[in-house]
């Protein structure tokens, strides 16, 4: 009858028998098992798993369910509607401010947002690596020794997704009570965001990826504390935290105006503020993460005895004095700084950008002399990731050496003031780490391979050695 209710014969291939998988269980498992990581298409790979996920449901149930690239669209768009919105209100609150105090009302909401919002970037930019090393066939979770409840690409997108909303729109609330008044409402716009994304962190029940949250924090607890012997992910994650160094030196300065309930004032302009620009605890955090790596070197030549790993602490050791000699001009005469302690800083920034480049080049990507960029007749080594493409490697260096001799200005702390120069050199820091670890995951997997590959050949050496030494066939 026609408007009747339309039902599935009950031996449709639609409809599930009890017991049985569904159609998108059955794909779930093949990405995880049959098929590893390359199976993960991004987006597309949630669409057709919706679309099989509609057909395996009653005809009544599919026939209501809006199609999910239609839905996909809806989304997007709702998104770029945010967007707009938040833009449209944070600017008209910039432009209520008057012209003497919007710059310095700029300058402290950056304070406060630039550093989520950098890692917000940072965490988008890892949901592509984890793309990338699945499509190439890269088993990053080898690698990295994750284990099977580890976070795909998808599910960092969805959790960078959310934190693009969270703290635009945090921002955008902070910027808007301000320029209204509202300055107690404004004030708590930032710490209750740190506080929330604090207790997401240290959260202890089985919720919000509970797995990858104490493997990131295991993880930073033995960068601090490296008491045992270093693992692949353990140096990888601090190299990263090098680049986020700027990042955590806000987030010091933040953390110290909400403490001492300096938010929405700009007190800390002040020469005598506590967390103003002559604080020491800036250059110290500032050059933490890079003392992190150094340990973890020499723990590294404690264990292992090889050479390389003192050269490499040496690397890290070279950023101290850019960053010391940059933050002794809030404490010398100008004189002093000018015909003196510049000229160190500069040579100590030249030091350190070119030790960085050499080493980047030739050790964590293994590119020695650049010869691999001119031999791809025979590519047995070169990069499974980029196809060896002559010039994706010719872009990766020159623009890792440019990159290597800016990231020295951000860690100079009394060229902070810039901010959004310092913002913008920031991310591109970000965009160089997150092309640098295509380079050194592909450099890890290569040896992770070749080793195996040694290995399976002494085995196979081995065991024809003893089925020659047992057999009772010989004949003279």
């Amino acid at each position: 009858m026609i408007g009747s209710l339309v039902t599935a014969p009950a031996n449709s291939p639609h409809l599930r028998k009890a017991g049985s998988r569904t159609v998108v269980s059955d794909l779930e498992y093949l990405s995880g098992g049959e098929l590893g990581n390359g199976a993960e298409d991004g987006p597309m790979y949630s669409v057709i798993a919706d679309e099989l996920k509609i057909a395996s449901m009653p005809i009544s149930t599919a026939a209501i369910m809006p199609s999910p690239i239609l839905l996909w669209r809806f989304k997007v768009l709702l998104f770029f509607i945010w967007g707009f919105i938040c833009c449209k209100f944070g600017w008209d609150s910039v432009m209520r401010m008057s012209v003497d105090l919007r710059d310095l009302f700029l300058y402290e909401a950056f304070l406060y947002y630039n550093p989520l919002l950098l890692v917000t970037m940072m965490v988008w930019l890892w949901g592509i690596n984890l793309w990338v090393f699945s499509q190439a066939n890269v088993n990053y979770t080898k690698i990295f020794d994750l284990d099977q409840n580890h976070l795909t690409h998808r599910e960092i997108w969805k959790c960078a997704t959310w934190m693009t909303i969270i703290v635009p729109t945090s921002m955008t609330a902070y910027l808007y009570l301000y320029s209204h008044g509202e300055v107690s409402l404004a004030a708590s716009q930032p710490v209750l965001l740190y506080a929330a994304v604090a207790m997401v962190l240290i959260f202890p029940f089985d919720i919000f990826y509970l797995s990858t949250r104490f493997y990131l924090l295991r993880t930073l607890w033995r960068i601090v504390f490296p008491l045992q012997a270093i693992s692949f992910s353990d140096f990888f994650l601090a190299d990263i935290l090098t680049s986020m160094s700027k990042v955590f030196s806000d987030l010091e300065r933040s953390v110290c105006r909400m403490v001492h309930r300096q938010v929405a004032t700009i007190a800390w302009f002040e020469a005598d503020s506590v967390c103003g620009s002559h604080s020491v605890a800036i250059p110290i955090v500032l050059v933490l993460p890079y003392l992190f790596r150094l340990f973890q070197c020499l723990r590294q030549y404690k264990d292992t005895g090889e050479r390389n790993t003192l050269l490499n602490a040496l690397k890290y050791s070279t950023a101290v004095p850019v960053i010391f000699l940059s933050a002794l001009k809030y404490h010398v005469f100008p004189e002093k700084w000018t015909s003196f302690y510049r000229p160190l800083w500069l040579l100590s920034s030249v030091l350190n950008s070119l030790y960085s480049f050499y080493w980047d080049v030739t050790r964590d990507w293994d590119l020695s002399s650049f010869t691999r960029i001119f031999k791809f007749s025979k590519p047995s080594m070169v990069s499974s990731l980029l196809y060896a493409r002559k010039w994706v490697y010719v872009w990766v260096i020159g623009s890792n050496l440019i990159l290597r001799c800016t990231w020295t200005y951000k860690l100079s702390a009394h060229l902070r003031h810039n901010y959004l120069t310092v913002f913008a050199i920031t991310a591109l820091e970000m965009l160089r780490r997150f092309q640098w670890a295509f380079f050194r995951v592909e450099n890890e997997w290569n040896k992770m391979n070749s080793k195996s590959n040694i290995q399976l050949s002494m085995t196979e050496i081995g065991n024809e050695e003893d089925k020659l030494l047992t057999s009772s066939d010989h004949h003279v």
